[in-house]
């Protein structure tokens, strides 16, 4: 990346919470942003994810309000529940077509595309991108057993990014990653004001995507 590069970020968010914590750490999403400002010109950063919306309480959602007020385009939708042959309960939030249309619209005003997945799926997706003349960049990790990234889709990526690498630079502090629960809501900003009797487990845990 050179510094005149107009970037875009499209954050797959069950992968990535699902990659940093094969990794053992959490992302801040602060700095996360300021480490690619500095790699260039950050025109969009999004974040997918699906949301259990009829719950009083959801943990993922002091997140969603987080990212939604400092500087991310954040795009939910919510999850579809169903019961399996086996009579088990399940939940579905798929957001691949949402980030696969945004990316491709995104593709005419950017320089570089950095998707934080490694999902096979997006491969095609990539692929197109790259036929715009859009370099695209791929997030995820090797070095998990077994690894987050399928070999297609970092194959076809002009640039792999091990998430490992980037612990130093967006990797959550240690200070910092007491569990929700135990925060006390009077030192929240107004915004992330919520139950905290919950355990702060992202719905990431829960949803079966396919």
């Amino acid at each position: 990346m050179q510094n005149s590069d107009r970037i875009a970020l499209f954050i797959d968010g069950a992968n990535l919470y699902a990659t940093s914590k094969s990794l053992g750490f959490d992302i801040d999403y602060r700095k996360l942003l300021k480490e690619f400002r500095s790699r260039g010109y950050l025109v969009r950063a999004y974040y997918y994810t699906a949301m259990v919306e009829d719950q009083e309480y959801s943990s993922i959602r002091p997140l969603i309000d987080w990212l939604d007020y400092n500087g991310f385009k954040v795009v939910t939708k919510p999850v579809k529940e169903f019961t399996d042959s086996a009579g088990r309960r399940k939940v579905k939030g798929n957001m691949d077509i949402e980030l696969a249309v945004d990316a491709m619209e995104a593709a005419d005003h950017v320089n570089e595309i950095v998707l934080f997945s490694g999902d096979g799926d997006f491969r095609c997706l990539v692929e197109a991108i790259q036929r715009k003349g859009v370099r695209v960049s791929v997030v995820s990790t090797l070095t998990s057993h077994p690894p987050m990234v399928s070999d297609e889709l970092r194959r076809q990526a002009d640039c792999f990014i091990d998430l490992v690498d980037l612990q130093t630079k967006v990797g959550r502090d240690a200070n910092e990653r007491a569990p929700r629960d135990t925060r006390d809501p009077r030192q929240m900003p107004g915004f992330l004001q919520r139950s905290v009797t919950t355990p702060a487990r992202a719905l990431e845990d829960d949803s079966d995507e396919e």
